[in-house]
């Protein structure tokens, strides 16, 4: 299940700093690491979770979390076009999927993912993005449109979470929001307590 807080972390080290104040679902985001380093940081941020009755997304590692049993892993447009979707499905695992533009969501749909993500909503310093900010009428526009939940991301700070969920978001992926914070700790307490 989704939870209205969905932080994205860079390794397992970043979730055993804030799952244990109360997140329920979290991303697990590696880049740039060989299969044995995803691996150990997958298979660290799964125990973490398990131990603490936390949703654990992987992102692009279908293979490890199918092998480690994760039950939940995210997929970029580039990814899910080298998935194979039907090991996914027949492993139990849960799909979600980023978009950007309408072709992106028909493509999504198709896969039957457990939950679409729409971004970047507004402009995001996180990495340099091909696609403009959505905005929060997009939301609407995709809200609409899907049966699944919506995860909105992108620029997204707590500030702007209330006008996101009000705009028809079901969760509020969070990075930059979180991880370049002064105080990354208290800011998670602060989403837990406003979300």
């Amino acid at each position: 299940m989704l939870h209205k807080f969905y932080p994205i972390v860079p390794d397992a080290a970043w979730a055993a700093r804030i799952v244990p104040l109360g997140v329920k679902t979290i991303q697990l985001r590696v880049k740039d690491a060989d299969e044995a380093a995803v691996e150990q940081e997958i298979g660290s941020a799964l125990a973490l979770c398990q131990a603490y009755d936390c949703q654990l997304i992987v992102n692009d590692y279908w293979r490890q979390a199918i092998d480690l049993g994760a039950d939940f892993v995210h997929l970029g447009q580039e990814d899910l076009a080298d998935a194979d979707l039907a090991a996914i499905r027949r492993a139990g695992v849960k799909l979600g999927i980023s978009t950007h533009t309408h072709e992106e969501l028909q493509i999504a749909l198709d896969a039957e993912p457990d939950y679409v993500a729409l971004g970047p909503i507004y402009e995001t310093k996180l990495k340099v993005m091909k696609y403009d900010p959505q905005g929060l009428g997009r939301i609407g526009e995709w809200k609409r449109l899907i049966a699944c939940p919506l995860v909105a991301i992108g620029g997204i700070t707590l500030e702007r979470a209330p006008a996101v969920l009000a705009a028809g978001a079901d969760s509020i992926a969070v990075v930059t929001d979180v991880i370049a914070h002064p105080d990354p700790e208290q800011r998670v307490r602060n989403w837990l307590v406003a979300l």
